[in-house]
């Protein structure tokens, strides 16, 4: 394979088997280009990216812009002279000429079967409606959000257990790979484009925070997923008695009730349809815990209604 000089644009913790692996085939990054550190924790103290805090144990030269949007800074990425730019999960929108710097292109490693699931989220979203599968697509960047040629596309089964985590480390894997095979066809000329097709467009929208609130008048089943879908982040939650209660895991029952009641002394919650059991749980500031433990310390007895 002949090595490519590549800009890789990456931030989260995504993002970093994939720079890894671009480096292990001897590809040349000659710059990486990161999210800029934000504030975390109690302290507010300023943290690196993981693409960054990673680029940097390789010597790489990282810059990390708030946009691209300026002459100066899309002077500075058309003076890489790229061969190519590798992006996953950036986090910023590239504009033309960003897109049109790089003489082979930029090419993206998107967590969905395209054209299902463009946009921000969608690991999450492929769990939360519930599809049986998704994958890896490796794609040429164009203007539109998500919407240029596939070159490599690679499915991955999904079960009734997967959780976000766990779908986000398999995909990750998966597209460090296929970018790589992606990347020897291209540098070969080798490399077959397919035009997304029109129908079967959906969109993973952005997630926010409200959406780990638990509606218990939507199915049980929905609810499920959502605890699968949107833990660690946003977290999926309810209110009890002024506090606010993480739900980190829990699995449906084919029982009744009034919905946000529960059904029994163990957290099993009444639903649109079926029951929600709450099978590990969070006091904030606490330690999780199983149900069992859980309301040894903290009961919440049968028939109490949920806010």
């Amino acid at each position: 394979m002949s090595p490519l000089r590549l800009v890789f644009m990456g931030s989260p913790d995504f993002s970093v088997p994939v720079l890894a692996a671009l480096l292990e085939a001897g590809h040349e990054i000659v710059c990486v280009y990161s999210q800029p550190p934000r504030p975390a924790g109690r302290g507010q103290k300023q943290k690196l990216s993981p693409v960054q805090a990673f680029a940097e144990t390789q010597g790489l030269a990282v810059r990390t812009p708030e946009t691209l949007k300026s002459a100066k800074d899309q002077a500075e990425f058309q003076a890489w002279q790229a061969d190519a730019a590798v992006v996953v999960a950036y986090g910023l929108i590239l504009p033309a000429a960003v897109i049109d710097a790089p003489r082979l292109g930029c090419w993206n490693v998107h967590a969905s079967l395209l054209p299902r699931w463009r946009g921000a989220a969608p690991i999450q979203r492929a769990i939360m409606a519930g599809d049986t599968k998704t994958g890896v697509s490796i794609m040429k960047i164009d203007t539109g959000l998500d919407t240029g040629p596939v070159a490599l596309r690679r499915e991955i089964p999904l079960g009734d257990q997967t959780t976000a985590p766990d779908l986000h480390d398999a995909l990750s894997e998966m597209g460090a790979a296929m970018m790589v095979e992606a990347l020897a066809g291209l540098a070969a000329g080798t490399l077959h484009l397919s035009p997304q097709p029109g129908d079967g467009v959906t969109y993973a929208a952005k997630l926010s925070r409200a959406e780990g609130r638990l509606d218990w008048n939507c199915p049980a089943v929905d609810l499920e997923r959502q605890v699968r879908a949107l833990n660690p982040w946003p977290g999926v939650w309810f209110e009890f008695s002024g506090e606010r209660i993480k739900v980190l895991a829990a699995a449906v029952a084919d029982e009744a009730g009034t919905p946000g009641t529960t059904i029994d002394d163990m957290l099993g919650v009444a639903c649109g349809a079926g029951v929600l059991r709450l099978l590990r749980v969070c006091r904030a500031g606490k330690s999780a815990q199983d149900a069992g433990t859980f309301v040894r310390g903290f009961p919440i007895p049968a028939g109490t209604k949920l806010d």
